[in-house]
C-alpha cells in the first residue's frame, strides 16, 4: 500500500453577522478544536501508511503577542499568539487555533508523526464567477481586525495559493515545521476598503486609515514553493 497524506483542517463556523463585536467565535469552540486536533493526530499516529500530516492552522495563532497585534519584531513562523492575551480579550478564534496547533505539535513529536503546519491568512476565493465564499463581517478571523490592521499583520490568502502551499508542504522533502501562508497583507487603506467590500453586511467606513508597515512575512513558504516548482532543494536563497 502506498504512503498517504493527511490534511488536518478543523472547521470553525461563524455566527450571525455583526461588525467585529460580540462573540464572533464562541468560547466553546476552543475545546472542540483542541479535541479534534488531538483525535486527528492520534488517528494518524496509529496508521503505518501515513507519509506526512499537513496541519492547517491560522495566522491568528501567530500574530497576537502579549502586546496585542502591535509587536516590535516582524511576525513569522517562529511567532506564537499569547494565550493569556487571547483569553483576556476573548479572541476565541486565535485561542482555538493556537491551542489546537500546539496540541497537534505535542502529539506529533510524542508519537513520531512527520507534521508540517500551514498557518493561513483569512481565506478568500480567487477572482472569478461563482467563487465567492460567503464572507461575512462576523467571520471569526476578523475579531480584532482593526488592531491587526494597525499592527501590519492583517493577512488574507487566495484559495488556489493555499492549495498549492499544501501540496508543496506535502511533496517537498525539505518541508518542516510551520509556514505562514498569505497572498496579501492588508496594509493600505485601499486594501482595507477592498476587503470590507467583500463582507456582508458592509462595515462602517473610516476616513482615519493610513498606510501601515507590513510586519508579517512568509519568506520561508516562498522559498519552499520556489524549490518545489524548480525541483531543486536546499540550494535557493
Amino acid at each position: 500500500m502506498g504512503m498517504g497524506m493527511a490534511v488536518a483542517q478543523l472547521p470553525l463556523r461563524p455566527r450571525p453577522a455583526c461588525w467585529l463585536a460580540g462573540l464572533l467565535c464562541p468560547e466553546s469552540t476552543v475545546e472542540t478544536e483542541v479535541r479534534a486536533a488531538h483525535n486527528v493526530l492520534e488517528a494518524c499516529a496509529q496508521t503505518d501508511v501515513m507519509k506526512r500530516v499537513v496541519f492547517t492552522s491560522s495566522v491568528t495563532a501567530v500574530v497576537w503577542s502579549g502586546a496585542g497585534a502591535h509587536r516590535e519584531e516582524v511576525a513569522d513562523e517562529r511567532s506564537w499568539s499569547d494565550l493569556a492575551f487571547c483569553r483576556k480579550f476573548k479572541l476565541w478564534h486565535a485561542l482555538a487555533k493556537t491551542l489546537s496547533e500546539k496540541t497537534a505539535w505535542a502529539l506529533a513529536m510524542d508519537r513520531g508523526v512527520d507534521m508540517v503546519a500551514i498557518n493561513a491568512g483569512m481565506l478568500l476565493a480567487a477572482p472569478g464567477p461563482g467563487l465567492g465564499l460567503g464572507l461575512t463581517a462576523a467571520h471569526p478571523y476578523l475579531k480584532g481586525a482593526p488592531d491587526m490592521y494597525d499592527g501590519g499583520v492583517l493577512a488574507t490568502v487566495d484559495v488556489g495559493f493555499l492549495a498549492d502551499a499544501h501540496v508543496a508542504a506535502y511533496e517537498s522533502p525539505t518541508a518542516y515545521a510551520r509556514y505562514l501562508c498569505f497572498s496579501n497583507a492588508v496594509c493600505r487603506p485601499e486594501d482595507a476598503v477592498k476587503l470590507a467590500q467583500m463582507l456582508s453586511p458592509a462595515p462602517p467606513r473610516s476616513d482615519e486609515l493610513k498606510v501601515i508597515p507590513q510586519r508579517i512575512q512568509g519568506k520561508k513558504l516562498n522559498k519552499l514553493m520556489l524549490e518545489f516548482a524548480s525541483g531543486v532543494y536546499g540550494e535557493l536563497d
